[in-house]
């Protein structure tokens, strides 16, 4: 099991949503990086479960602890590890579904794969895993900041009901992370149908990163907006995802689909900022599409692990919305990403190699 993403910014992560802790070890972050801690917590806070009716009851602190790497505030260039404990776990609401595969979750795969299964909210396939992804994303976010790129993100869409407008000054301080403030109600009210009736719903997240320089990627097999999508296709319950015009520029002509450029820069944005995965100095836009979350309160047919059809009653607690949060674990991945490829792009040239060693 690959447990690691990056080629010079590397994240690694360890821990099951019931065992004793969750965390991450990023190595390849350069020195003399400072390391707000409070910034971290704060990102964290974001994806935190408990805090509100659109989320898991699960509530738990997520207070991170750094372990390595850090020295008088700054990074030493030595893997920081940081580790956020488990303390509110209920494990006996899964007592019922050890020997049975829940609809919609990793468990038959795992189960088929490896021949054994924490079934304890599910483990390793726990989306409890991504909040150890939102430390190390806010460790990425530190080093984007330095050179004025910021990646940021919010909810369009929730069922069928969709943002007009993207304000990600109203997301970050909306309950729902949503984008268009006429629109949070009946988003909210969507959701809180689908809670009520033991149900769930699906929903879609904009990533947004500005102040990208150009150059960004690594041609032929490791280009910017393929890295992107596995990195979003990598986060838990994400089924699909867009750069820019995305699926529907297969509805366009080249002659709308090209973005024309002038002195000014470029007059459209059908390309999302990525041009022959190469970022091309324009905005990076990233949608991202979250299936509804698979535990659901409603009667479901199965198999249990003897191959017998039985019926899953599930307990526990368990967001109606995965997206919401996901949210925040997607902006997380993107300046993973991001950080990834500046450190991949030094050294692409002569003058950047005589610049970094002159006498």
């Amino acid at each position: 099991m690959s447990n690691t993403f990056g080629k010079r910014f590397r994240m690694t992560t360890f821990g099951e949503s019931h065992g004793k802790a969750i965390g991450c070890v990023l190595d390849g972050v350069p020195a003399g990086l400072e390391i707000d801690e409070a910034f971290i917590q704060s990102e964290l806070d974001r994806r935190r479960p408990g805090k509100n009716a659109y989320a898991t009851a699960r509530k738990e602190p997520d207070s991170v602890e750094i372990l390595s790497g850090v020295f008088e505030g700054k990074s030493t260039g030595t893997p920081i590890a940081m580790v956020i404990f488990n303390t509110n776990q209920k494990s006996k609401d899964y007592g019922n579904i050890k020997d049975l595969f829940r609809p919609g979750h990793a468990d038959f795969t795992y189960w088929e794969k490896y021949g054994i299964r924490d079934y304890r909210g599910g483990g390793r396939s726990s989306a409890r895993e991504t909040a150890a992804r939102v430390a190390a994303g806010a460790v990425a976010k530190l080093m984007l900041r330095e050179i004025g790129m910021k990646v940021e993100s919010g909810i369009f869409k929730i069922g069928d009901v969709e943002a007009r407008k993207y304000d990600f000054d109203y997301a970050r301080n909306s309950e729902i992370f949503a984008l268009d403030s006429s629109m949070e109600q009946a988003q909210k009210d969507t959701v809180l149908r689908a809670k009520e009736a033991h149900d769930s719903i699906g929903g879609a997240a904009l990533v947004r990163a500005t102040g990208v320089p150009v150059g960004l990627g690594e041609p032929i097999y490791y280009k910017l907006d393929a890295v992107l999508a596995e990195a979003m296709m990598g986060i838990n319950a994400v089924k699909g995802v867009e750069i820019g015009e995305g699926i529907h520029s297969a509805e366009l002509l080249g002659s709308e689909n090209n973005d024309e450029m002038t002195h000014e820069g470029f007059l459209s944005h059908h390309a999302g900022g990525i041009l022959g995965g190469i970022s091309s100095g324009d905005t990076l836009d990233i949608k991202v599409y979250f299936k509804p979350t698979p535990s659901i309160f409603k009667p479901m047919q199965t198999l249990d692990i003897h191959g017998a059809e039985v019926t899953c009653e599930l307990k526990g607690r368990h967001d109606p919305c995965v997206a919401i949060r996901g949210s925040v674990v997607a902006e997380a991945m993107a300046a993973l990403v991001l950080a990834d490829m500046l450190l991949l792009n030094m050294g692409r040239k002569m003058e950047q190699v005589r610049r970094a060693y002159a006498q």
